[in-house]
């Protein structure tokens, strides 16, 4: 008899233990996922190196040495030096430090107006959100680079440029996206409730449904930042972006590329920004994949 009860116990015990998981914040859920601990882990390590990148970085990464361009990671230059002879390893952490002000800050931008939008869209519905829905769909019908360039070109490279247009680019992506979610909230029994009891439509989108549709946006918002840094790097790249002799990760692949760097055999000067991009946007997908799976258990 005693071992039925310790077995029925031990029973309620396990069946008990996945609820108790799951009732925990949904942080310390986050903090327990190695896939969320390693992009944050990346993601900080990036971070510290754009705020004290001029402290860490073994040179100054505007100091050309002409006769020890081009020579290859050593001792000395642990990622070799480029065509001017300026130390890669300073350059690469240095220009974490821009990258990672316009990325956050355009996604941010986006976000911001592409939520404002997509709860107007999906609120209102109607003859609204029929109208700004075409130009939606004719905005992301347009290839995103080209609507860069235009800006840009008008408006001159700049930061603030920059994170004006990544943001301007992301907006109808989010609003899209913010407008599904709101659609599905719309007849919802809370919200007819609140009609009743006469809320205004302000109060009502930003009261009662964007709470509920804050998870989606989370979501978006990491993804895009992910998308941002992509789009940062090949501005760049392409010369619209941050301009010499700035330290920036697109700008320096951009270098070694007009200078045949790869042909000659400087792998060094592509391969070691091109690993920071990689590594920023990895981080970035394992931390947006944990949010994603947190939020949706």
């Amino acid at each position: 008899m005693s071992d039925l009860t310790a077995e029925g116990a031990a029973a309620h015990v396990a069946v008990q233990l996945p609820s108790a998981t799951a009732d925990l914040p949904r942080w310390r859920l986050l903090a327990r996922r190695p896939t969320f601990v390693v992009g944050a882990a990346i993601v900080l390590f990036w971070i510290v190196c754009a705020v004290f990148g001029h402290q860490i970085a073994p040179d100054s990464p505007l100091a050309q040495n002409l006769l020890g361009n081009n020579t290859g990671p050593a001792g000395a230059h642990w990622f070799g030096t480029d065509t001017l002879g300026r130390d890669v390893l300073s350059r690469v952490i240095v220009g974490a430090r821009d990258i990672l002000i316009i990325t956050p800050l355009a996604t941010i931008l986006g976000t911001v107006l592409g939520t404002i939008l997509g709860l107007c869209m999906g609120y209102f519905s109607g003859i609204f959100d029929l109208l700004v829905s075409r130009v939606v769909e004719a905005l992301l019908a347009l290839p995103a680079v080209i609507i860069s360039f235009l800006f840009i070109v008008a408006l001159g490279p700049s930061t603030s440029t920059l994170i004006l247009v990544v943001g301007l680019v992301f907006t109808p992506l989010i609003a899209r996206t913010v407008r599904a979610a709101v659609l599905t909230e719309r007849h919802l029994d809370y919200l007819a409730a609140a009609r009743l009891l006469g809320e205004n439509p302000l109060r009502v989108m930003v009261a009662e449904i964007l709470p509920n549709v804050l998870p989606a946006i989370l979501v978006e918002f990491t993804v895009r930042l992910g998308y941002a840094i992509f789009a940062i790097a090949t501005l760049s790249f392409l010369g619209f972006g941050i301009q010499p002799p700035t330290a920036d990760w697109g700008a320096d692949i951009a270098y070694s590329y007009q200078n045949d760097g790869l042909g000659a055999g400087y792998w060094w000067q592509t391969l070691f920004p091109a690993l920071a991009i990689a590594s920023l946007v990895v981080a970035i997908n394992l931390i947006t994949d944990s949010v994603e799976q947190v939020l949706s258990s």
